[in-house]
């Protein structure tokens, strides 16, 4: 009841009536895209971890994978997020240095904001100044939404109820998640498609979607993740197949390419992750014009979400080398 409570305060407060948030979801989701030669010319957003450096700052660090790190994170913001650049400063970064119309935004970039009504208006008023969409908030360091532990699974999903009012708040279409859980390949499979449905039933009045990337350990494997979409048979849970994240372990990587193919029946948005160029410009470790292909094949029309996560270039040059090679590849495509 307190939570049927809250989304409706939360929706009424917000000006947001189920039509008017899905008319919101339509123009900031995935639009329809023009064709030539029946293949999509896709758009193109920017997720706001290709510039993760610009906003950490010298005290960049890995805390997602350290609970004492992240608890710290938690308890002093500031401390972590000492950049050039805020999470505020996005949406013009996208538009006056890339001249791209959609972002992709990270939780952790604002994490005590979630449920903050005058900074999310700032984010909003400045995105829509820009002419910026506003896609989706990528969220992770709060907890494993397949725990084995039911209450521990249950404040999991809790903590991410937040992150669904924020992105409806926003005008994005979905949020996306982590499938983390323990136990054998089954019991993971049960225990993460549980939590993913659970958090889709609340997301579900908001017309914000729960869309799983392959984001290491068990969910880098595409046939499990898969099976997990499988399970959830949920219309409001998808998957963000990402180009790069398929390492399950230190002795064990999937197949890119398999595993793309594998999550794109279920995709609400792709993640076209790149690292590295070569002297012509493209990606020697992931063949674009091979997973662009797997991307147009299965019918997918929505935006491409730029993630350069290397470090050999600045990641201002990453992204627009990414863009370019992006461009190329779709200009060449029958």
């Amino acid at each position: 009841m307190k939570d049927d409570y809250s989304r409706r305060q939360f929706i009424n407060k917000t000006g947001l009536t189920l039509a008017g948030a899905g008319a919101a979801m339509a123009l900031s989701g995935c639009s329809t895209q023009e064709v030539t030669n029946m293949t999509p010319k896709f758009k193109v957003s920017l997720a706001e971890w290709s510039i993760h450096r610009h906003l950490f700052g010298p005290n960049r660090t890995n805390f997602e994978n350290d609970t004492i790190k992240r608890r710290a994170y938690r308890e002093d913001l500031d401390r972590y997020l000492n950049g050039d650049l805020t999470n505020l400063d996005f949406a013009q970064t996208a538009r006056r240095e890339f001249d791209l119309d959609a972002v992709e935004y990270v939780n952790v970039f604002f994490f005590n904001q979630a449920r903050d009504e005058k900074y999310l208006t700032e984010m909003k008023t400045r995105a829509d100044g820009e002419g910026v969409k506003s896609l989706l908030i990528m969220c992770d360091a709060e907890g494993a939404l397949g725990d084995p532990d039911p209450e521990e699974r249950t404040m999991s999903i809790e903590r991410h109820h937040k992150w669904v009012e924020a992105a409806a708040y926003l005008g994005c279409h979905s949020i996306r998640v982590n499938a983390q859980s323990t136990g054998t390949w089954d019991e993971q499979r049960e225990l993460a498609a549980e939590g993913l449905v659970r958090l889709a039933e609340f997301a579900d009045p908001f017309n914000i979607n729960v869309i799983v990337e392959n984001h290491g350990g068990i969910s880098s494997n595409g046939k499990w993740l898969a099976s997990v979409m499988e399970t959830a048979n949920h219309p409001r849970v998808g998957t963000l197949p990402d180009f790069g994240n398929f390492t399950i372990s230190d002795t064990e990587v999937y197949d890119k390419y398999m595993g793309v193919e594998e999550l794109m029946p279920y995709a609400k948005a792709v993640s076209v992750k790149s690292f590295n160029f070569d002297e012509s410009g493209n990606e020697p470790d992931i063949d674009f014009d091979r997973l662009l292909k797997i991307v147009v094949d299965a019918g997918y029309s929505g935006y491409l979400g730029i993630e350069y996560e290397g470090d050999g270039l600045s990641e201002f040059e990453g992204i627009r080398k990414t863009i370019a090679l992006l461009n190329r590849v779709m200009t060449d495509m029958p």
